[in-house]
């Protein structure tokens, strides 16, 4: 059996879903009673270092807020995304990342999971392993570069991460995970 080839990600439909992404949840967040304010910082290095989209200030907190923006919801997983560019041996955002929660949004759906961090990212690095990697490939004017990530089962991470938090933003109600 043969390695399954990578999925190739043109760089304008990835900027596309990241950018519906961030404005569909920063539009949500707007909605909560305790939201005082919702900074886009995206295009800051300070926070393009740490590896954060938002920040979300509430009455009481601000939290950091690291967006995926996804499509392929039929799959039932997520992609924790290990090596962001593979020829440079640079790592992956679910593998730095200082946010307080990454945000992984499929836009299909409209599902929203608050994947509370460093405890999703403590629990996946106990049991990567066991999860299929995978690849998807991007063109740009020098070739291509190559992101890897595993597929891990989102009932999974429901199951076995305290705190997520999953949300239809078509209803605009956020429900523990139980």
């Amino acid at each position: 059996m043969g390695q399954k080839q990578p999925r190739r990600i043109h760089v304008k439909d990835a900027f596309q879903v990241a950018d519906e992404a961030a404005q569909k949840i920063e539009g949500w967040l707007l909605h909560f009673e305790e939201t005082e304010e919702v900074i886009n910082v995206e295009n800051i290095a300070e926070y393009q270092n740490q590896d954060v989209d938002l920040i979300w200030r509430t009455r009481n907190k601000s939290f950091k807020i690291e967006i995926k923006g996804d499509r392929w919801h039929q799959t039932g997983n997520f992609f924790f995304e290990t090596h962001s560019n593979e020829e440079k041996n640079t790592p992956g955002c679910f593998i730095y990342t200082q946010a307080d929660y990454i945000f992984y949004y499929f836009i299909t759906t409209e599902l929203l999971f608050a994947l509370p961090m460093p405890a999703t990212r403590n629990w996946f690095m106990g049991k990567m392993n066991q999860f299929k990697e995978r690849r998807t490939t991007t063109p740009v004017k020098s070739g291509f570069y190559t992101t890897v990530g595993r597929l891990v089962p989102i009932k999974q991470v429901l199951k076995e991460v305290k705190g997520v938090k999953k949300a239809d933003l078509k209803t605009v109600q956020m429900s523990p995970n139980k």
